[in-house]
């Protein structure tokens, strides 16, 4: 999402989630969606990370990874999965403020904030093969083999067709019966969502058909105060194989390769 740096807006808004992912059973009565573990991530490694980059999605797929970033420098880029270095990006057009990105076989989504538009992107070239509406705010996006998964900030995961993103379906989100809210960048995984939450260090695992939280990840120790200047916060998850990730925050200097080793079944 967009640039917040209110440090109390973020110990207020962290508070609110972990609230929202720890707390009891609500006293009406309604059914817990089970023990969800809280987890630490287990670091394994470090690459560089533009720190002027926004960082609004990020993906790997096969030997490539991408990155959507946001603000007045709003792109699509492609980086060195080795290294983090850029090899080469691209303006969003029109001055479009970028969200969210996902590959969808030779071609790349990339949602916009408040412009009401998803872009589709030729992967080879870097280049909009055409833009298409969509209503209401895009924030994450990801793609689970068969469809489209986008978050908008609120408490929803909403469902699209990867051919022309017409929205076919939503789930909200709850831990204990309580919505968790402020769901932004996406990561679809073996049939689970990852979500980064908004202006938190905050993950949490989706099961999409039920909407219920699965499992909580705690990054807050990932990087220090040095690389957070301004309170910039986590932002940026991206799959690599069985339980290793990339994690990234908006203009942190570094990614790291961290295992998200979560016990027991979905």
């Amino acid at each position: 999402m967009r640039r917040v740096t209110a440090t109390g807006w973020r110990a207020v808004a962290a508070a609110a989630v972990l609230a929202a992912c720890t707390a009891a059973p609500p006293a009406d009565g309604t059914p817990a969606d089970g023990a969800v573990p809280v987890i630490e991530p287990v670091v394994l490694g470090e690459l560089g990370h533009d720190p002027a980059a926004w960082t609004q999605g990020l993906q790997a797929d096969g030997a490539d990874l991408y990155e959507g970033t946001g603000e007045s420098a709003s792109q699509l880029r492609q980086l060195d999965p080795a290294t983090g270095d850029l090899l080469r990006s691209a303006a969003t057009p029109h001055g479009y403020y970028g969200e969210g990105i996902t590959v969808v076989g030779p071609r790349i989504w990339q949602l916009t904030w408040r412009d009401g538009v998803a872009v589709e992107w030729d992967r080879a070239t870097l280049t909009p093969l055409r833009e298409v509406p969509v209503a209401g705010e895009g924030w994450g996006l990801c793609f689970d083999g068969t469809r489209l998964v986008r978050s908008d900030g609120s408490d929803r995961l909403r469902f699209h067709d990867p051919n022309d993103f017409t929205e076919t379906g939503s789930v909200a989100v709850t831990r204990d019966g309580r919505p968790v809210g402020g769901l932004n960048e996406l990561e679809c995984v073996d049939g689970q969502v990852w979500a980064n939450v908004w202006y938190t260090d905050t993950l949490v695992r989706i099961d999409p058909g039920r909407g219920v939280v699965t499992a909580v990840v705690d990054a807050t120790a990932l990087a220090d105060a040095a690389r957070r200047a301004g309170g910039n916060i986590l932002n940026g998850i991206a799959h690599l194989r069985g339980d290793e990730y990339l994690l990234t925050g908006k203009h942190w200097p570094a990614m790291y390769r961290v295992r998200l080793e979560v016990p027991g079944p979905r």
